[in-house]
């Protein structure tokens, strides 16, 4: 178990394939500056949706395209992805789709139809697909013990700000340029944040580490049967989710069907073909409790987490009739504390383990709770200052399980398979968001839908079922706390979590 390992020295020498002391913490930068762009666009869409109708007068089912179809290729690439990175060498993977999501932002923001808009929008999934896995590979890679919590922790602040600042920023580009235009700036503001990056990607990434024995020795090939299996079985999941307010009916829900038997075949050929070489995603990971609980629980807590922000913003701006700007500030204490106590969760997560994960998710339940309370007792414009303070508590909370979770989960993973193991855990989180804001969103519309929908008891009953999937959340770490030795990761030299031995 990884909470019998003592953190490695902070200042461990550099080995081929990583940089310098100096350098670390600069490429760290260059990778969470490129995640945040990619996160930054789950988020801030969501204001942009009426600008974008009004702009060139895109259909309902566009916008659900938009909206969807980069969730869509975002999750089908990600495991892929993340081992072709491990073969091929993170650094040009993500090079690659910093390219990539630089070019099909820039097609985005010019789209003169629905169509073009929505194609944008899919190839900018397939680079934010390739780029993600490669930053938790990178931070396997370069850092160690508990600066490896430390790096973590930022990129759980990097998340949870992303996902929350989105509205905000969405809203003051649209006040700044109008609601016909100011959708396209949207998408071109991520211009110069790409091309400020890829030139510093290219001279502070680390190259491929050496190939020793053991896991790396395999990979010769990036096991096309697997990715093929993964892909349909990952489209057909997640197809009943992202379309459940526009295909109507119960029929869509057959595809639960096909969808469970592709990703059944796909871990059997999983199996049989790591008998010969190294597959897709060694199976045997999910044997680490580190790893296959704190996957479980990741899939669990962002069902609950993404979904907030998609009931919070309906309910704002069609209900209480925010602009884009208001509904953003009103989500700001929520990025504030999920920001803040992040970072604070990276640098104790070694010394408390799964505790802390507890912990946050009580905070985050107890938080939820608050503000559904806010909301009953006021039902008038001032709701945005009212659930200030429980979005705050709610936000800490959150920052202690989303960085901690990430380090835990893949404290014992070896760096060889980093990219492919935070694959499978990203598409875990989502799985989780379109499930959970599926399930959110129908309980939401069936109070709020209508001409005279009931938009605070919507909200109300939409944000008590996200309470409940955080619940089902801290009933996981709570097992693993209760029945297990609460995962405190170390990650020696030697052992798992540094790449050159594991499963």
């Amino acid at each position: 178990m990884a909470s019998t390992r003592t953190p490695a020295p902070s200042g461990h020498q550099a080995s081929q394939g990583e940089p310098g002391e100096a350098r670390r913490w600069p490429a760290l930068a260059v990778c969470l500056t490129a995640g945040f762009m990619t996160l930054l666009d789950v988020s801030i869409v969501n204001v942009a949706l009426p600008s974008i109708r009004t702009g060139i007068g895109a259909s309902q089912s566009g916008l659900q395209w938009v909206l969807s179809g980069y969730a869509l290729a975002f999750g089908l690439v990600l495991v892929p992805a993340g081992r072709l990175g491990d073969v091929r060498g993170r650094r040009a993977v993500f090079i690659a789709g910093l390219v990539l999501f630089t070019v099909a932002s820039a097609l985005a923001g010019a789209a003169q139809n629905e169509a073009w808009l929505v194609a944008a929008r899919l190839l900018q999934g397939v680079a934010g697909g390739l780029l993600v896995p490669q930053v938790s590979g990178f931070i396997q890679q370069m850092f160690r013990g508990a600066e490896r919590g430390r790096a973590f922790g930022l990129l759980g602040a990097t998340i949870g700000v992303s996902t929350a600042i989105g509205p905000l920023l969405g809203g003051l580009l649209i006040q700044a340029f109008g609601p016909h235009e100011g959708w396209r700036w949207v998408f071109y503001v991520n211009l110069p944040i790409g091309l400020a990056v890829l030139p510093l990607a290219r001279r502070l990434l680390p190259g491929p580490p050496p190939r020793e024995g053991g896991a790396a020795a395999g990979r010769s090939d990036l096991d096309p049967v697997g990715v093929a299996l993964l892909g349909a079985g990952t489209v057909v999941l997640l197809l009943p989710f992202v379309q459940e307010q526009q295909w109507r009916g119960a029929g869509k829900w057959l595809l639960l069907v096909p969808a469970a038997a592709l990703l059944a075949g796909f871990a059997a050929w999983e199996r049989h073909y790591g008998r010969r070489r190294e597959p897709l995603v060694n199976l045997k990971l999910f044997r680490q409790r580190s790893y296959g609980l704190g996957t479980l629980l990741s899939l669990l807590y962002f069902a609950g987490f993404t979904s907030i922000f998609f009931v919070l913003t309906l309910y704002l701006q069609n209900g209480m009739h925010y602009s884009a700007l208001e509904a953003g500030l009103s989500i700001m204490p929520f990025a504030v504390g999920s920001g803040v106590a992040a970072a604070v969760g990276g640098r104790v997560v070694t010394r408390i383990g799964r505790p802390l994960v507890a912990g946050g998710l009580v905070m985050v339940v107890i938080g939820l709770l608050g503000t559904v309370l806010a909301v009953h007792l006021d039902t008038t414009r001032s709701i945005g200052l009212v659930t200030a303070g429980p979005l705050l508590f709610a936000g800490l909370g959150s920052g202690l399980v989303i960085a901690p979770n990430q380090t835990i989960t893949l404290s014992e993973v070896p760096v060889a398979r980093a990219g492919s193991a935070g694959g499978v855990l990203q598409t875990a989180q989502r799985i989780g968001s379109a499930a959970g804001i599926a399930a959110v969103g129908s309980v939401f519309f069936s109070k709020a839908g209508g001409g005279h929908g009931d938009w605070s008891g919507g909200f109300q009953a939409g944000l008590i079922t996200s309470t409940a999937l955080a619940a089902l959340a801290l009933v996981i770490a709570l097992v693993d706390v209760f029945t297990g030795t609460g995962d405190t990761p170390g990650g020696t030299p030697g052992q798992g979590g540094d790449g050159h031995e594991g499963p």
